[in-house]
């Protein structure tokens, strides 16, 4: 007598057939949405579709070709400060010699940053303490700016200093709330270096610096036009370090001029890095914390600041199984010397995927239709996010790398890059949307 297997047995065997030949099928449509686009056959396309749990590519179209990435770079720069830096940060080193403290940075982003969680231990203790301070930047081994960085954006809030012991996000916040109203300052060390320049036009609020000075000067529009916030940048010496401590601690503090100390006991204060600090990292895409990162890490690997050290360290000992080299010089992205691949793009993502839970990756980086910068894209109809994923934005590069969740309840990694188009990124946004909207229905 012939057996029959159960029904559910049936069904579940034509479910398995049918995925495999339903799925080729989509990637038959996918390869034409990529290959046969009229706008991206117009520039530089990579793309890169990873299945995690299978642990294979879906599809690739110039995976493994050089893009600039501009601000995905900074998923480098994430997950290399998850593992160098873990729960904590060093925010700073000091070492008591008989009635001197001597305090020195370790590139730690929050100290007094106004969007930050506040350190009260750390400033109680340099409040509280007895004896005379001094800061001493000798661990610092780097440039004020990155390589290939841009020096006449020198006066941008996207493009502040690097420095040893970042204060106030290294940047100065203006605003005038109400019309007729002086112009304040903060911090307030920097009320005092602003001036009215009558010869500065505009016929909106401008505060402008040179480039090797702390003296702000403002136009008629600033002091007499609408209320206005304006974020500036300013020129970071180690005086200066000190003299912003002074006015913030209300007590002198001095400033070492040495190339290193003599030896020390060496205490170190640690704060814990919260999560806010990554998201404001990325979903804000903030150039700044990126940069800090890097240097948080070389001087927690060495003992000195060097973003150059803490690069060689990462591609020795955390990426050196990714499928391509890194050509990598920066924590932001500001630096078009960077070029990464599609594939390795997707390849740093999967390691922070083993690292860290959906629940908290989807809230760090950027949500389609919810935050940072994509907020105004890649959202179902019912508003809810699919896409959790990076931008990177230079004049005529744009890329997106993250995460896909898609209809059938599949996670996928997938890293879009686009360098050299000419006519804005809007098409190619709304070209990107199409494909990923397809990912999303259909695998």
């Amino acid at each position: 007598m012939k057996r029959c297997l159960p029904i559910f047995f049936l069904l579940i065997s034509a479910t398995l057939m049918a995925q495999p030949e339903q799925e080729d099928k989509s990637l038959d449509i996918l390869y034409r949405m990529l290959y046969e686009s009229e706008v991206f056959s117009e520039i530089f396309t990579g793309f890169a579709l990873y299945d995690p749990e299978q642990e294979r590519f879906l599809m690739e179209k110039d995976a493994g070709k050089y893009f600039t990435p501009a601000s995905n770079t900074k998923i480098f720069t994430l997950y290399t400060a998850l593992r160098v830096l873990g729960d904590s940060i060093p925010a700073f080193r000091y070492a008591v010699t008989g009635d001197s403290m001597v305090i020195w940075g370790t590139g730690d982003p929050m100290f007094l940053h106004p969007a930050l969680p506040g350190d009260t231990v750390g400033l109680a203790l340099l409040k509280d303490t007895t004896c005379q301070l001094f800061f001493s930047a000798h661990n610092y081994k780097d440039e004020r700016f990155g390589p290939g960085w841009a020096w006449d954006d020198y006066g941008y809030s996207y493009q502040p200093e690097k420095s040893s012991f970042p204060l106030y996000g290294n940047q100065v916040y203006f605003s005038r709330i109400k019309t007729g109203e002086g112009i304040s300052a903060y911090p307030p060390y920097f009320r005092q270096r602003l001036v009215y320049n009558p010869r500065m036009d505009g016929t909106y609020p401008r505060i402008l610096r040179r480039e090797y000075s702390n003296d702000f000067e403002y136009n008629d529009p600033a002091l007499s036009g609408p209320p206005f916030e304006r974020t500036r940048p300013f020129n970071v010496t180690p005086t200066l370090i000190a003299q912003l401590l002074s006015d913030t601690l209300h007590k002198p503090v001095g400033c070492l001029d040495l190339t290193h100390l003599p030896p020390l006991h060496v205490k170190t204060h640690y704060r814990a890095v919260p999560d806010t600090l990554y998201r404001k990292l990325m979903q804000e895409s903030d150039n700044f914390i990126a940069e800090q990162l890097l240097l948080a890490c070389s001087e927690k690997i060495s003992g000195s600041q060097s973003t150059a050290e803490a690069i060689r360290y990462a591609q020795d000992s955390l990426y050196a199984g990714l499928p391509d080299r890194l050509l990598w010089r920066d924590g932001s992205g500001l630096s078009r010397y960077n070029l990464f691949t599609p594939r390795t793009m997707v390849g740093v993502l999967d390691l922070i995927r083993q690292e860290k839970p959906a629940t908290w990756r989807h809230s760090v980086f950027p949500a389609g239709g919810v935050s940072g910068t994509i907020e105004d894209l890649y959202a179902n109809r019912q508003g809810e996010p699919y896409v959790f994923a990076k931008t990177g934005t230079l004049s005529n590069k744009h890329c997106l790398s993250g995460y896909l969740l898609t209809a059938s309840g599949r996670e996928l990694i997938f890293s879009f890059m686009h360098n050299n188009y000419v006519q804005g990124t809007a098409p190619v946004k709304k070209e990107m949307q199409q494909v990923l909207e397809f990912i999303r229905d259909n695998f």
